[in-house]
């Protein structure tokens, strides 16, 4: 897989919070010899629960496939891309005025007998043609579904006319949706190749994450392989959770600069760096670190040329940060973000002057519309007004009207177990939207439910990276190949070899350790190496 976006678009920031997820290399195919039908003579079979509004299919030519503009990420181009069938499914439920579009592009030649669906990022259920284009260049019949949603951050579906929640395209959103994909995609192949796929993948990261595990949870013979990285599950808690940063520089009226909050991670990490044994510039594990941001109190640090002067007010926000929510009687909440993690992008601790000049916190907003929206179920209402107590209020509610719906969290997989299925998860330890800890809760939980962490390890590994951002391992690891590997060979995937950026900007190559095991420094060889490496249980980390 590869990352594709890591620099902003021009005076929108928030373009690197949005992550598309691609095929990586397709390693030991086998392409289909079997003639594919005409494109215009595809016919479907609609889905349980739904009716065909219309089928499209147009043949495209081999070349640069134009990714359209779609805020905040700016136009892009895919060369190189096989010649393929286009279709595109229109899907409504009965009686629920929802229009659900489910693209498949179907190679024309060199098909390697493979399902790839790609999820979404942020409020979109899908993929606007970066994923699909890259996974057909891997040989893969590639599918995505708009859940008859917007884009990436735009909810204005989230009401209907009478200004009350549309149940019906949030259902799609949750879930629903993506099951219905995998069924149209799986017909649309026999009808075009005239055989089934020989395997079929699920590939997302953040809202795609979260679709995976819900295939997993209520669809599980949909997919035989699920990639799922940072996966914005308990998503009824996390995304109200997002919004702490905000709510505390609000209420404390103490708004540090980005070198400020760079100041306090820099001090942290160098403190914390040598718990796994060795000064590499990471911190493997966050929760271990207990660095007191009071320390940097009266450090003095050159910000943007000026000379700016850390205060107990700038420590006291930082340290209830990475604290995480709590009530106002000091019950946790949810976790915070984590050490390491960048607390100024994208827009975490944001801030914006007001026409007098007087500072407010400029939230991300895709937390920021889940509560105006869906909570508030007033677009315009300002989050910058929410108090201590008010947030637990929200967070409550939010549980309350959504975990059944969205929550993404259920723990029992043994049907997805019992049906074959693998499930393959990174999450970076130093993500600042989605705290790594959610994930880790996750996997304990279904230890819990299904007979310990050796029987989970079967069919569910999960692999945490040191100081890694939001989705920031695509491109580095070759998680898509581990995964095919351990469905159709049975390789199951101990480690996982990534390539890391430590604090100084350096990479280095490290091997990721299946949950729980822990990765130690061997005493000896260059820390840049993965072999001077070796994972470990937590017990005798």
């Amino acid at each position: 897989m590869r990352r594709l976006l890591i620099a902003a678009a021009a005076g929108v920031p928030l373009a690197a919070a949005v992550y598309l997820p691609s095929a990586s290399a397709d390693t030991g195919s086998s392409a289909s010899t079997t003639t594919p039908l005409k494109c215009s003579s595809i016919t479907l079979q609609a889905p349980e629960g739904t009716e065909v509004e219309r089928v499209t299919a147009v043949d495209r030519p081999a070349g640069t496939v134009d990714v359209p503009a779609i805020p905040p990420l700016l136009a892009s181009q895919v060369p190189d891309v096989p010649a393929h069938c286009d279709v595109t499914v229109t899907l409504t439920h009965p009686g629920q005025s929802d229009h659900a579009q489910v693209k498949v592009w179907l190679p024309t030649k060199g098909w390697n007998g493979r399902l790839q669906t790609l999820g979404g990022s942020a409020f979109a259920a899908g993929d606007y043609g970066t994923g699909l284009a890259t996974a057909v260049k891997n040989g893969y019949a590639a599918a995505t579904t708009d859940a008859g949603v917007k884009s990436y951050l735009d909810t204005s579906w989230a009401l209907d006319g009478a200004g009350k929640v549309n149940k019906t395209l949030l259902k799609n959103f949750a879930s629903r949706s993506e099951h219905e994909a995998a069924v149209v995609a799986k017909r649309v192949i026999s009808g075009y190749y005239d055989k089934s796929a020989s395997y079929a993948y699920f590939n997302g990261c953040s809202t795609g994450g979260r679709q995976g595990y819900a295939e997993a949870q209520a669809y599980p013979d949909d997919y035989d392989g699920i990639l799922a990285n940072a996966p914005a599950i308990n998503w009824d808690e996390f995304e109200v959770a997002t919004l702490w940063p905000q709510v505390v520089m609000n209420s404390e009226k103490t708004y540090p600069t980005g070198c400020e909050f760079d100041a306090f991670n820099a001090a942290a990490v160098k403190a914390c760096d040598t718990l796994d044994g060795v000064k590499d510039g990471l911190v493997e594990d966050p929760s271990r670190c207990g660095y007191d941001p009071r320390r940097l109190i009266g450090t003095t640090l050159e910000c943007d040329g000026k000379q700016v002067t850390i205060t107990a007010a700038d420590a006291a926000v930082v340290r209830k940060i990475w604290d995480g929510p709590r009530t106002t009687s000091g019950k946790k909440l949810w976790s915070g973000v984590p050490i390491g993690a960048d607390l100024k992008f994208p827009n975490l601790a944001g801030t914006q002057a007001d026409a007098d000049g007087n500072l407010k916190g400029a939230p991300f907003p895709v937390p920021a519309d889940w509560v105006s929206s869906w909570l508030e179920k007033q677009p315009s209402f300002d989050v910058s007004t929410i108090t201590y107590g008010r947030f637990t209020q929200l967070f409550r509610q939010s549980q309350a009207e959504y975990d059944k719906v969205i929550g993404t969290d259920a723990p029992d997989l043994s049907a997805f177990r019992k049906s074959g299925g693998k499930l393959l998860t990174w999450h970076g330890q130093a993500d600042q939207l989605i705290p790594t800890q959610g994930t880790v809760s996750y996997r304990q939980q279904v230890e819990r439910k299904m007979g310990g962490a050796k029987r989970v390890d079967d069919f569910y590994r999960l692999f945490l990276a040191p100081g890694t951002a939001h989705c920031g391992l695509i491109g580095q690891t070759d998680d898509l190949g581990a995964l095919r590997a351990w469905v159709e060979h049975g390789k199951t995937p101990r480690t996982l070899t990534a390539t890391l950026t430590n604090a100084s900007g350096e990479q280095i190559t490290r091997d990721l350790c299946s949950y729980p095991q822990v990765s130690r420094y061997r005493g000896h060889g260059d820390p840049a190496d993965a072999d001077s490496f070796r994972c470990v249980s937590p017990s005798r980390h």
